[in-house]
C-alpha cells in the first residue's frame, strides 16, 4: 500500500487530525534526522524538538495557532499521530518507544509564544 492510501486509512480510523498534520510530522522527521545527522531512528524527544524548530522556522509565532487548527494542542497529539503511522507500518519503532515519550514534553504557549526567540537583527534598519 502506498503512503497516500495508508494515510487515507489512518484518517478513516482516527479523524482527529488532518492530513496536513501527518505531512508535517513526516517533514519534521526528515528535518530532525538531517539536523542531528542521523540516518535511522530518532527518539520521541528528538522528533518533538525537530517539530518545535521546524514549526518556528515555518510558522513563526503562528505555530501554536496552526497546530490548534489541526487539532494539536499538546505534545501527546504528535505522539498520537506518530503511533497511528506506526500501527499502519508507515513508521517503525523500537521496543523502548512508547506513546508516553510524547506526553507533556513542552507547553505550546511557552515555546511558540512566551519564549519565542525573536531575531532582532532583522529590525536593525527600522526607523521609529
Amino acid at each position: 500500500m502506498n503512503d497516500i492510501k495508508t494515510l487515507q486509512q489512518i484518517l478513516k480510523k482516527d479523524p482527529r487530525y488532518p492530513v496536513e498534520a501527518y505531512a508535517f510530522v513526516l517533514e519534521a522527521l526528515f528535518y530532525s534526522r538531517k539536523k542531528l545527522n542521523i540516518r535511522g531512528h530518532v527518539t520521541g524527544q528528538q522528533l518533538l524538538e525537530g517539530i518545535r524548530d521546524l514549526a518556528r522556522e515555518r510558522y513563526g509565532m503562528m505555530a501554536k495557532m496552526v497546530f490548534a487548527h489541526w487539532g494539536i494542542t499538546k505534545t501527546i497529539d504528535f505522539g498520537n499521530i506518530v503511533f497511528n503511522m506506526v500501527k499502519e507500518k508507515m513508521l517503525g519503532k523500537t521496543a523502548e518507544d512508547s506513546i508516553e515519550d510524547f506526553e507533556d514534553i513542552y507547553n505550546f504557549d511557552e515555546v511558540f509564544v512566551k519564549n519565542y526567540p525573536l531575531d532582532l537583527k532583522r529590525f536593525k534598519n527600522v526607523k521609529t
